[in-house]
Protein backbone atom coordinates (compact mmCIF):
# COMPACT_ATOMS: atom_id res chain seq x y z
CA UNK A 1 0.00 0.00 0.00
CA UNK A 2 1.11 3.59 -0.59
CA UNK A 3 0.50 6.34 1.97
CA UNK A 4 -2.94 7.27 0.57
CA UNK A 5 -4.09 3.66 0.64
CA UNK A 6 -2.91 3.23 4.23
CA UNK A 7 -4.70 6.44 5.19
CA UNK A 8 -7.93 5.19 3.61
CA UNK A 9 -7.60 1.83 5.37
CA UNK A 10 -7.10 3.57 8.73
CA UNK A 11 -10.14 5.75 8.07
CA UNK A 12 -12.26 2.64 7.56
CA UNK A 13 -11.19 1.43 10.99
CA UNK A 14 -11.44 4.62 13.09
CA UNK A 15 -13.50 7.01 10.94
CA UNK A 16 -12.61 9.64 8.38
CA UNK A 17 -12.14 12.48 10.87
CA UNK A 18 -9.88 10.45 13.17
CA UNK A 19 -6.84 10.21 10.88
CA UNK A 20 -4.35 13.07 10.53
CA UNK A 21 -2.10 13.30 7.48
CA UNK A 22 -1.41 16.97 6.73
CA UNK A 23 2.05 18.33 7.56
CA UNK A 24 0.67 21.05 9.82
CA UNK A 25 -1.02 18.37 11.97
CA UNK A 26 1.88 15.95 11.99
CA UNK A 27 4.30 18.54 13.41
CA UNK A 28 2.59 18.22 16.80
CA UNK A 29 3.57 14.54 16.93
CA UNK A 30 7.19 15.06 15.82
CA UNK A 31 8.57 15.56 19.35
CA UNK A 32 7.92 14.81 23.01
CA UNK A 33 9.39 16.37 26.18
CA UNK A 34 12.89 15.16 25.25
CA UNK A 35 15.23 16.38 22.52
CA UNK A 36 14.42 13.81 19.81
CA UNK A 37 12.55 14.92 16.68
CA UNK A 38 11.08 12.85 13.85
CA UNK A 39 8.10 13.01 11.51
CA UNK A 40 5.31 10.42 11.39
CA UNK A 41 3.41 9.79 8.17
CA UNK A 42 -0.05 9.40 9.73
CA UNK A 43 -1.79 9.68 13.10
CA UNK A 44 -4.83 7.55 13.98
CA UNK A 45 -7.02 8.29 17.03
CA UNK A 46 -8.37 5.10 18.60
CA UNK A 47 -11.34 4.67 20.95
CA UNK A 48 -11.20 0.97 21.88
CA UNK A 49 -8.92 -2.05 21.87
CA UNK A 50 -10.62 -3.61 18.83
CA UNK A 51 -9.57 -0.61 16.74
CA UNK A 52 -6.02 -0.91 18.07
CA UNK A 53 -5.88 -4.59 17.13
CA UNK A 54 -7.22 -3.90 13.64
CA UNK A 55 -4.70 -1.11 13.04
CA UNK A 56 -1.75 -3.15 14.29
CA UNK A 57 -2.83 -6.12 12.14
CA UNK A 58 -2.94 -3.84 9.10
CA UNK A 59 0.47 -2.33 9.80
CA UNK A 60 1.98 -5.76 10.50
CA UNK A 61 0.78 -7.08 7.13
CA UNK A 62 2.09 -4.03 5.32
CA UNK A 63 5.40 -3.82 7.21
CA UNK A 64 4.77 -0.29 8.50
CA UNK A 65 6.36 1.06 11.68
CA UNK A 66 4.16 2.40 14.46
CA UNK A 67 4.20 3.78 17.99
CA UNK A 68 1.53 4.14 20.67
CA UNK A 69 1.27 7.68 22.06
CA UNK A 70 -0.80 9.18 24.83
CA UNK A 71 0.06 12.55 26.36
CA UNK A 72 3.54 12.66 24.80
CA UNK A 73 5.17 13.84 28.05
CA UNK A 74 7.96 11.27 28.04
CA UNK A 75 11.46 12.66 28.28
CA UNK A 76 13.67 10.40 26.14
CA UNK A 77 12.10 10.38 22.67
CA UNK A 78 10.04 7.29 23.41
CA UNK A 79 6.98 8.29 21.38
CA UNK A 80 8.78 9.91 18.45
CA UNK A 81 8.96 7.95 15.18
CA UNK A 82 12.40 8.66 13.78
CA UNK A 83 11.90 7.19 10.29
CA UNK A 84 8.22 7.63 9.50
CA UNK A 85 5.26 5.39 10.24
CA UNK A 86 1.95 5.63 12.08
CA UNK A 87 1.23 7.15 15.49
CA UNK A 88 -1.60 5.31 17.26
CA UNK A 89 -3.05 8.08 19.44
CA UNK A 90 -4.66 7.07 22.76
CA UNK A 91 -5.97 10.33 24.21
CA UNK A 92 -9.58 9.21 23.63
CA UNK A 93 -9.13 5.91 25.48
CA UNK A 94 -9.27 7.73 28.80
CA UNK A 95 -11.87 5.99 30.93
CA UNK A 96 -11.84 4.33 34.33
CA UNK A 97 -13.49 0.99 33.51
CA UNK A 98 -13.92 -0.27 37.08
CA UNK A 99 -13.19 0.71 40.66
CA UNK A 100 -13.29 -2.52 42.66
CA UNK A 101 -13.09 -1.46 46.29
CA UNK A 102 -13.74 -4.96 47.65
CA UNK A 103 -10.61 -6.30 45.94
CA UNK A 104 -8.71 -2.99 46.08
CA UNK A 105 -8.23 -2.83 42.31
CA UNK A 106 -8.90 -0.29 39.57
CA UNK A 107 -9.09 -1.00 35.83
CA UNK A 108 -8.26 1.88 33.48
CA UNK A 109 -7.62 2.66 29.85
CA UNK A 110 -4.10 3.84 28.95
CA UNK A 111 -5.00 7.37 27.85
CA UNK A 112 -6.33 8.54 31.22
CA UNK A 113 -4.16 10.96 33.21
CA UNK A 114 -2.57 9.66 36.39
CA UNK A 115 -4.11 12.52 38.39
CA UNK A 116 -7.61 11.77 37.07
CA UNK A 117 -7.30 8.27 38.51
CA UNK A 118 -6.04 9.67 41.83
CA UNK A 119 -8.93 12.13 42.07
CA UNK A 120 -11.55 9.46 41.38
CA UNK A 121 -10.04 7.16 44.00
CA UNK A 122 -9.69 9.94 46.59
CA UNK A 123 -13.47 10.34 46.64
CA UNK A 124 -13.68 6.76 47.89
CA UNK A 125 -10.84 7.05 50.41
CA UNK A 126 -8.26 5.29 48.24
CA UNK A 127 -5.22 6.16 46.12
CA UNK A 128 -2.84 4.71 43.53
CA UNK A 129 0.70 4.98 44.88
CA UNK A 130 2.87 5.80 41.79
CA UNK A 131 2.58 9.58 41.44
CA UNK A 132 4.97 11.11 38.87
CA UNK A 133 5.53 14.84 39.29
CA UNK A 134 3.91 15.24 35.87
CA UNK A 135 0.76 13.42 37.02
CA UNK A 136 -1.48 16.26 35.82
CA UNK A 137 -0.34 15.61 32.25
CA UNK A 138 1.08 12.08 31.99
CA UNK A 139 -1.04 9.08 31.04
CA UNK A 140 -1.32 5.70 32.72
CA UNK A 141 -0.20 4.00 29.50
CA UNK A 142 2.97 6.06 29.53
CA UNK A 143 3.52 5.23 33.21
CA UNK A 144 3.14 1.55 32.28
CA UNK A 145 5.61 1.80 29.40
CA UNK A 146 8.27 3.70 31.34
CA UNK A 147 7.75 1.96 34.71
CA UNK A 148 7.22 5.43 36.18
CA UNK A 149 7.89 6.23 39.82
CA UNK A 150 7.33 9.54 41.56
CA UNK A 151 7.93 11.04 45.00
CA UNK A 152 6.18 8.17 46.81
CA UNK A 153 8.22 5.41 45.14
CA UNK A 154 10.66 5.38 48.09
CA UNK A 155 8.08 3.78 50.38
CA UNK A 156 5.62 2.24 47.94
CA UNK A 157 7.59 1.31 44.84
CA UNK A 158 7.21 2.08 41.15
CA UNK A 159 4.56 1.18 38.57
CA UNK A 160 5.65 -2.46 38.26
CA UNK A 161 4.89 -2.93 41.97
CA UNK A 162 1.28 -1.85 41.47
CA UNK A 163 0.22 -3.13 38.04
CA UNK A 164 -1.21 -6.64 38.28
CA UNK A 165 -2.73 -7.23 34.86
CA UNK A 166 -3.02 -5.81 31.38
CA UNK A 167 -4.66 -6.34 28.04
CA UNK A 168 -1.96 -6.22 25.37
CA UNK A 169 -2.13 -5.97 21.59
CA UNK A 170 0.89 -7.90 20.37
CA UNK A 171 2.90 -6.76 17.32
CA UNK A 172 0.97 -9.12 15.02
CA UNK A 173 -2.37 -7.60 16.09
CA UNK A 174 -3.39 -10.39 18.47
CA UNK A 175 -5.08 -9.32 21.71
CA UNK A 176 -4.09 -11.13 24.90
CA UNK A 177 -4.35 -10.73 28.69
CA UNK A 178 -1.44 -11.11 31.06
CA UNK A 179 -1.97 -11.20 34.80
CA UNK A 180 -5.24 -10.00 36.34
CA UNK A 181 -6.69 -9.02 39.69
CA UNK A 182 -5.12 -11.95 41.53
CA UNK A 183 -1.64 -11.80 43.03
CA UNK A 184 1.30 -13.98 41.98
CA UNK A 185 0.11 -15.62 38.75
CA UNK A 186 2.06 -18.80 37.87
CA UNK A 187 4.60 -19.06 35.11
CA UNK A 188 7.19 -16.56 33.87
CA UNK A 189 6.77 -12.94 34.96
CA UNK A 190 5.28 -11.61 31.73
CA UNK A 191 4.02 -8.50 33.48
CA UNK A 192 7.57 -7.68 34.49
CA UNK A 193 8.61 -8.06 30.87
CA UNK A 194 6.03 -5.64 29.46
CA UNK A 195 6.00 -2.96 32.18
CA UNK A 196 8.96 -0.72 31.42
CA UNK A 197 9.48 -2.05 27.88
CA UNK A 198 8.58 1.43 26.54
CA UNK A 199 6.01 0.13 24.07
CA UNK A 200 8.56 -1.92 22.13
CA UNK A 201 6.92 -5.32 22.74
CA UNK A 202 3.25 -4.48 22.31
CA UNK A 203 0.56 -1.92 23.11
CA UNK A 204 -1.32 -1.90 26.41
CA UNK A 205 -5.07 -1.23 26.07
CA UNK A 206 -6.34 -1.97 29.61
CA UNK A 207 -4.46 -1.84 32.92
CA UNK A 208 -5.37 -3.49 36.25
CA UNK A 209 -3.80 -1.67 39.22
CA UNK A 210 -3.54 -2.25 42.93
CA UNK A 211 -5.01 0.57 45.05
CA UNK A 212 -4.59 1.36 48.74
CA UNK A 213 -6.54 3.07 51.49
CA UNK A 214 -5.65 6.71 52.06
CA UNK A 215 -3.41 7.08 55.13
CA UNK A 216 -4.83 8.04 58.49
CA UNK A 217 -2.46 10.96 58.82
CA UNK A 218 0.15 12.85 56.81
CA UNK A 219 2.96 15.08 58.10
CA UNK A 220 4.82 17.22 55.55
CA UNK A 221 8.11 18.85 56.56
CA UNK A 222 10.54 21.23 54.87
CA UNK A 223 14.20 21.34 55.98
CA UNK A 224 16.51 24.18 54.83
CA UNK A 225 20.24 23.73 54.09
CA UNK A 226 23.31 25.73 53.15
CA UNK A 227 24.51 22.96 50.80
CA UNK A 228 22.93 20.34 48.57
CA UNK A 229 25.44 17.77 49.82
CA UNK A 230 24.24 18.22 53.42
CA UNK A 231 20.64 17.68 52.33
CA UNK A 232 21.74 14.53 50.52
CA UNK A 233 23.51 13.28 53.64
CA UNK A 234 20.33 13.75 55.65
CA UNK A 235 18.48 11.44 53.28
CA UNK A 236 20.89 8.59 54.01
CA UNK A 237 20.91 9.33 57.73
CA UNK A 238 17.11 9.31 58.06
CA UNK A 239 16.87 5.88 56.46
CA UNK A 240 19.81 4.65 58.54
CA UNK A 241 17.68 5.51 61.57
CA UNK A 242 15.20 2.87 60.42
CA UNK A 243 12.63 5.43 59.24
CA UNK A 244 11.17 5.09 55.74
CA UNK A 245 9.26 8.29 54.94
CA UNK A 246 6.73 8.34 52.13
CA UNK A 247 8.89 10.91 50.30
CA UNK A 248 12.32 12.54 50.45
CA UNK A 249 12.67 15.19 47.73
CA UNK A 250 15.52 17.69 47.23
CA UNK A 251 15.67 20.94 45.25
CA UNK A 252 18.71 23.19 44.92
CA UNK A 253 18.85 26.99 44.80
CA UNK A 254 18.60 27.24 41.01
CA UNK A 255 15.31 25.35 41.06
CA UNK A 256 14.06 27.02 44.25
CA UNK A 257 14.37 30.45 42.66
CA UNK A 258 12.65 29.36 39.47
CA UNK A 259 9.79 27.81 41.44
CA UNK A 260 9.32 30.86 43.64
CA UNK A 261 9.30 33.17 40.61
CA UNK A 262 6.71 30.90 39.03
CA UNK A 263 4.29 29.97 41.80
CA UNK A 264 5.39 31.31 45.22
CA UNK A 265 5.34 27.95 46.96
CA UNK A 266 6.97 29.26 50.13
CA UNK A 267 10.58 28.09 49.67
CA UNK A 268 13.32 30.39 51.08
CA UNK A 269 15.23 32.10 48.27
CA UNK A 270 18.50 32.15 50.23
CA UNK A 271 18.58 28.37 50.79
CA UNK A 272 21.14 26.37 48.84
CA UNK A 273 18.82 23.37 49.12
CA UNK A 274 15.54 22.28 50.62
CA UNK A 275 14.52 18.75 51.60
CA UNK A 276 10.81 17.95 51.40
CA UNK A 277 9.96 15.13 53.79
CA UNK A 278 6.60 13.44 54.14
CA UNK A 279 5.45 10.84 56.60
CA UNK A 280 2.18 8.96 56.19
CA UNK A 281 0.40 6.07 57.87
CA UNK A 282 -1.12 5.47 61.28
CA UNK A 283 -1.42 8.40 63.65
CA UNK A 284 0.14 6.52 66.56
CA UNK A 285 3.90 6.99 66.62
CA UNK A 286 4.08 9.52 63.81
CA UNK A 287 4.96 12.48 66.04
CA UNK A 288 7.86 10.49 67.48
CA UNK A 289 9.13 9.75 63.98
CA UNK A 290 8.87 13.41 63.02
CA UNK A 291 10.88 14.36 66.12
CA UNK A 292 13.63 11.88 65.24
CA UNK A 293 13.76 13.26 61.70
CA UNK A 294 14.17 16.83 62.94
CA UNK A 295 17.05 15.68 65.13
CA UNK A 296 18.77 14.14 62.10
CA UNK A 297 18.24 17.34 60.11
CA UNK A 298 19.78 19.42 62.90
CA UNK A 299 22.75 17.04 63.17
CA UNK A 300 23.42 17.35 59.43
CA UNK A 301 23.41 21.13 59.49
CA UNK A 302 19.87 22.12 58.55
CA UNK A 303 19.56 25.83 59.30
CA UNK A 304 15.84 25.50 59.99
CA UNK A 305 12.83 23.32 59.36
CA UNK A 306 9.08 23.60 59.52
CA UNK A 307 6.02 21.37 59.45
CA UNK A 308 3.11 22.26 57.17
CA UNK A 309 0.38 23.50 59.48
CA UNK A 310 -2.55 22.54 57.27
CA UNK A 311 -3.57 21.05 53.92
CA UNK A 312 -3.18 24.37 52.12
CA UNK A 313 0.46 24.75 53.16
CA UNK A 314 1.15 21.11 52.31
CA UNK A 315 -0.43 21.52 48.88
CA UNK A 316 1.59 24.67 48.25
CA UNK A 317 4.87 22.92 49.05
CA UNK A 318 3.96 20.04 46.75
CA UNK A 319 2.80 22.37 43.98
CA UNK A 320 6.31 23.81 43.98
CA UNK A 321 7.92 20.39 43.71
CA UNK A 322 5.56 19.14 41.01
CA UNK A 323 5.90 22.34 39.02
CA UNK A 324 9.70 22.47 39.17
CA UNK A 325 10.39 21.18 35.64
CA UNK A 326 8.09 23.73 34.05
CA UNK A 327 9.37 26.55 36.25
CA UNK A 328 12.94 26.35 34.93
CA UNK A 329 11.72 27.82 31.63
CA UNK A 330 12.21 31.12 33.48
CA UNK A 331 15.96 30.43 33.50
CA UNK A 332 16.54 29.18 29.93
CA UNK A 333 14.21 28.31 27.02
CA UNK A 334 14.92 24.54 27.08
CA UNK A 335 16.31 21.84 29.33
CA UNK A 336 17.53 18.24 29.24
CA UNK A 337 16.69 16.16 32.30
CA UNK A 338 19.21 13.45 33.16
CA UNK A 339 17.28 10.72 34.94
CA UNK A 340 20.01 8.66 36.59
CA UNK A 341 20.13 6.74 39.85
CA UNK A 342 22.89 6.16 42.40
CA UNK A 343 22.97 4.42 45.79
CA UNK A 344 21.70 6.84 48.43
CA UNK A 345 25.07 6.94 50.15
CA UNK A 346 26.64 8.25 46.92
CA UNK A 347 24.26 11.23 46.60
CA UNK A 348 26.68 13.85 48.01
CA UNK A 349 29.46 12.71 45.65
CA UNK A 350 27.10 12.57 42.67
CA UNK A 351 25.85 16.09 43.35
CA UNK A 352 29.43 17.39 43.60
CA UNK A 353 30.19 15.80 40.23
CA UNK A 354 27.10 17.38 38.66
CA UNK A 355 28.34 20.77 39.88
CA UNK A 356 31.77 20.10 38.34
CA UNK A 357 30.18 19.13 35.01
CA UNK A 358 28.08 22.29 35.06
CA UNK A 359 31.22 24.39 35.37
CA UNK A 360 33.15 22.33 32.81
CA UNK A 361 30.56 22.77 30.06
CA UNK A 362 29.50 26.30 31.09
CA UNK A 363 25.87 25.29 31.48
CA UNK A 364 23.46 26.02 34.35
CA UNK A 365 22.26 22.80 35.97
CA UNK A 366 19.44 22.73 38.50
CA UNK A 367 18.85 19.73 40.74
CA UNK A 368 15.44 18.41 41.73
CA UNK A 369 15.15 14.73 42.52
CA UNK A 370 13.70 11.75 44.35
CA UNK A 371 16.47 11.67 46.91
CA UNK A 372 15.03 8.77 48.89
CA UNK A 373 15.84 6.24 46.19
CA UNK A 374 18.86 8.08 44.78
CA UNK A 375 17.05 9.09 41.59
CA UNK A 376 18.77 12.27 40.33
CA UNK A 377 17.13 14.68 37.89
CA UNK A 378 19.81 17.23 36.94
CA UNK A 379 18.16 19.78 34.65
CA UNK A 380 20.69 21.04 32.11
CA UNK A 381 19.30 24.38 30.93
CA UNK A 382 20.15 25.82 27.52
CA UNK A 383 18.98 27.63 24.40
CA UNK A 384 18.22 25.05 21.71
CA UNK A 385 18.74 27.68 19.00
CA UNK A 386 22.46 27.69 19.84
CA UNK A 387 24.07 24.69 18.08
CA UNK A 388 27.28 24.90 20.10
CA UNK A 389 25.40 25.00 23.37
CA UNK A 390 23.21 22.07 22.33
CA UNK A 391 26.34 20.01 21.55
CA UNK A 392 27.69 20.79 25.02
CA UNK A 393 24.36 19.73 26.56
CA UNK A 394 24.62 16.27 25.01
CA UNK A 395 28.21 15.89 26.23
CA UNK A 396 27.32 17.05 29.73
CA UNK A 397 24.32 14.69 29.89
CA UNK A 398 26.40 11.73 28.79
CA UNK A 399 29.11 12.56 31.34
CA UNK A 400 26.52 12.72 34.14
CA UNK A 401 25.31 9.26 33.12
CA UNK A 402 28.88 7.92 33.22
CA UNK A 403 29.50 9.45 36.66
CA UNK A 404 26.38 7.79 38.07
CA UNK A 405 27.39 4.41 36.61
CA UNK A 406 30.86 4.74 38.14
CA UNK A 407 29.23 5.40 41.52
CA UNK A 408 27.32 2.13 41.31
CA UNK A 409 24.16 3.52 39.74
CA UNK A 410 22.41 3.30 36.41
CA UNK A 411 21.14 5.51 33.58
CA UNK A 412 17.41 5.61 34.28
CA UNK A 413 15.25 5.58 37.35
CA UNK A 414 11.90 6.19 35.68
CA UNK A 415 12.15 8.13 32.40
CA UNK A 416 13.37 5.20 30.33
CA UNK A 417 15.94 4.88 27.56
CA UNK A 418 13.94 5.79 24.45
CA UNK A 419 16.23 6.91 21.64
CA UNK A 420 18.15 9.40 23.77
CA UNK A 421 20.21 7.03 25.94
CA UNK A 422 20.96 4.23 23.47
CA UNK A 423 24.67 5.04 23.40
CA UNK A 424 24.86 4.68 27.20
CA UNK A 425 23.26 1.21 27.30
CA UNK A 426 26.59 -0.62 26.69
CA UNK A 427 28.00 1.19 29.73
CA UNK A 428 25.44 -0.61 31.91
CA UNK A 429 24.86 -3.91 30.12
CA UNK A 430 27.28 -6.46 28.73
CA UNK A 431 27.13 -7.53 25.10
CA UNK A 432 25.38 -10.76 26.09
CA UNK A 433 22.75 -8.86 28.09
CA UNK A 434 21.91 -6.64 25.15
CA UNK A 435 21.91 -9.70 22.90
CA UNK A 436 19.28 -11.31 25.11
CA UNK A 437 17.16 -8.14 24.89
CA UNK A 438 17.42 -8.27 21.10
CA UNK A 439 16.38 -11.92 21.18
CA UNK A 440 13.26 -11.16 23.23
CA UNK A 441 12.36 -8.27 20.95
CA UNK A 442 12.77 -10.43 17.84
CA UNK A 443 10.72 -13.27 19.31
CA UNK A 444 7.77 -11.01 20.13
CA UNK A 445 8.17 -8.48 17.29
CA UNK A 446 9.89 -10.38 14.46
CA UNK A 447 9.40 -7.59 11.92
CA UNK A 448 10.72 -4.89 14.28
CA UNK A 449 7.76 -2.56 13.65
CA UNK A 450 6.61 -1.86 17.21
CA UNK A 451 8.22 1.42 18.38
CA UNK A 452 11.49 0.70 16.55
CA UNK A 453 14.85 2.20 17.49
CA UNK A 454 14.10 2.51 21.20
CA UNK A 455 15.66 0.99 24.34
CA UNK A 456 17.91 -1.58 22.60
CA UNK A 457 20.98 -0.38 20.66
CA UNK A 458 21.29 -1.55 17.07
CA UNK A 459 23.49 -4.55 16.49
CA UNK A 460 26.84 -3.49 15.09
CA UNK A 461 27.59 -4.78 11.60
CA UNK A 462 30.30 -7.43 11.40
CA UNK A 463 33.59 -6.16 9.92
Amino acid sequence: MDKDQVRDALRRIVGKDNVLWKDVDLVVYSYDAGLAKGRADLVAFVENSDQVAQIVSLLYREGIRYVARGAGTNLTGGTVLMDGGVVIEFSRMNRILEIDIENERVVVEPGIYNLAVQNALAEKGYYYAPDPASQKACSMGGNFGENAGGPHCLKYGVTSNHVLGAEIVLPNGEKTWIGGKALDPPGPDLMGLFVGSEGTLGIVTKIVCRIMRSPERVITMLAIYNSVEAAGQTVSDIIAEGIIPATLEIMDNVVIRAVEDSMHAGYPLDAEAVLLIELDGLTNGMDEQAKRITEVCEKDGATSYRIAKDANERNSLWAGRRGAFGAVARVRPAYLVCDATVPRTQLPKALSEVKRISEKYRLPIGNVFHAGDGNLHPLIMFDDRDADELARVHKAGSEIMKVCIDLGGTISGEHGIGSQKLSEMPLVFKKGDIGMMRGIKKAIDPKGLCNPGKVIPKEEASP
